[in-house]
């Protein structure tokens, strides 16, 4: 039977072995505490302080060191004038600079960044796990 291109080889090997698999970082989902104020906080409107709050309580930044604050710092001004005046060109250069931080999704994977999410209570409890066999015989003996 005809197939599609030839047949795999049996002794294949990666050759683009990705050497930075095992340096992933795990951060809490959890908010982060002790993270620096954005400073001269007043000067900014309140779209820009909250977008520094976001900053401070997103899990990555667990792991920012004082460069990595010292970028969003330098970025406080960026996101204050796309607040005043929104142009492609400074979102742009937002979105580049936030990227490098792990701002979305995708970032977080690049980097290796992965947020551990807490351990959440099944809905009927703990340990106590539906027999949907038995439940199913109930329904169909009480049907009969």
């Amino acid at each position: 039977m005809p197939g599609f291109g030839p047949p795999p080889a049996e002794n294949k090997r990666r050759r683009n072995k990705d050497e930075f698999e095992d340096s992933a970082v795990s951060v809490s989902a959890s908010p982060v505490t002790g993270a620096p104020d954005l400073p001269d906080a007043g000067m900014y409107c309140p779209q820009t302080r909250a977008w520094y709050e976001t900053w401070r309580q997103a899990p990555q930044a667990a792991v920012f060191t004082v460069t990595d604050w010292q970028r969003l710092h330098m970025l406080a001004p960026l996101i204050e004038a796309f607040w005043q005046e929104p142009s492609t060109k400074l979102l742009a250069e937002i979105r580049l600079n936030e990227s490098l931080l792990g701002a979305t999704h995708v970032d977080r994977m690049r980097a290796r960044i992965k947020i551990e999410q807490p351990m959440q209570e099944p809905a009927n409890g703990p340990g106590q796990v539906t027999d949907m066999t038995a439940a199913r015989r109930k329904r169909m003996i009480d049907a009969s």
